[in-house]
């Protein structure tokens, strides 16, 4: 069914599914696993030291011979060294999130990668595009972890329309229909993040995985829209004292101070109640952890159905 389509035949790829670029939890283990089963998996590259970066890469490199790439935030205080990185070990494929990626293109496409930055806007999806991105992925506001505004269903076709490039859907997409509704929107592709949280390779801690189980439709919220970098995460003992400080008026650099290290306090230490527990308003669906090549198979045999379907049900 994919054959001729653009996102695949772009990256070589089988299906047009990237994994979300998760930090701390999108390792080499899950990112190679999704690029074994067809997608496109990513590193979530964070704020990890380039060294750090350089081991994940050459463990995907062992454990997969297809094409993956690297996530690299642009406000990571490593920016300029996990460039080199990605740069010296020649990865396929890089998107880039909270920035710009205009500087690094340059030395990207000399060595053939792929540049496909995460965007929120068409303003900044345009201007992207201007700088020689090979696509862009439209990431609605019902994402976990940092969002913008816009929900997918109104970001998505806004995008496809002003740009030329393909577009890839992110948020709020974790099955067939999802899938199916990207593609009927505009997109040439999908990305998931949370969904693949619930796969047996993900690393993240069981207790992490436990409480995303057991999310509903309402169980996330938003801190940091006053420090302007709002951030999605399942309501807990830390967002309600984030949101608490927030409307009181402390600073940026309280609420930073607030937030520091609370990732990683919930994905490898289990605390979920005082750490940071990243995931999108779909985990409401999730009921059950699969491996990554279940996932994918269960998602993308789906389509044609569901398009079948439609077509049945407006004849």
């Amino acid at each position: 069914m994919f054959e001729q389509n653009a996102i695949c035949r772009l990256l070589n790829i089988k299906y047009p599914l990237f994994q979300g670029g998760m930090a701390w939890i999108g390792t080499a283990e899950l990112a190679s696993a999704v690029s074994n089963a067809g997608g496109l998996g990513i590193i979530g590259a964070g704020h990890m030291p380039p060294d750090v970066l350089r081991a994940e890469i050459r463990k995907a490199k062992q454990w997969t011979d297809k094409p993956f790439g690297v996530n690299i935030m642009l406000m990571s205080p490593f920016v300029k060294e996990v460039m080199q990185v990605v740069v010296d070990e020649k990865v396929p494929v890089v998107t880039t999130g909270a920035g710009n990626p205009g500087e690094y293109i340059p030395a990207l496409k000399e060595i053939g990668s792929k540049v496909i930055p995460v965007v929120a806007s068409v303003a900044l999806a345009r201007r992207l595009v201007r700088t020689g991105v090979d696509a862009v992925i439209a990431e609605g506001t019902e994402s976990g972890g940092h969002i913008g505004e816009i929900t997918t269903m109104a970001l998505v076709p806004q995008i496809a329309d002003a740009v030329d490039v393909p577009v890839i859907a992110a948020g709020g997409i974790a099955d067939s229909r999802g899938v199916a509704a990207a593609f009927a929107l505009g997109a040439q592709g999908v990305q998931m993040g949370t969904r693949f949280v619930l796969s047996q390779e993900c690393i993240a801690h069981d207790n992490y995985k436990k409480i995303v189980l057991k999310a509903k439709d309402r169980s996330t919220v938003v801190t940091g829209r006053s420090t302007g970098h709002p951030v999605r995460v399942i309501a807990n003992k830390l967002t309600r004292e984030y949101l608490d400080c927030e409307n009181h008026g402390a600073s940026v650099e309280e609420l930073e101070k607030l937030g520091a290290g609370k990732l990683h306090l919930a994905t490898h230490k289990g605390d979920v109640e005082n750490g940071s527990v990243m995931i999108g308003q779909i985990a409401g669906m999730l009921r059950e952890i699969k491996s990554v090549d279940e996932i994918i198979q269960e998602l993308m045999n789906g389509v044609p159905a569901i398009i079948n379907t439609i077509q049945q049900d407006c004849q």
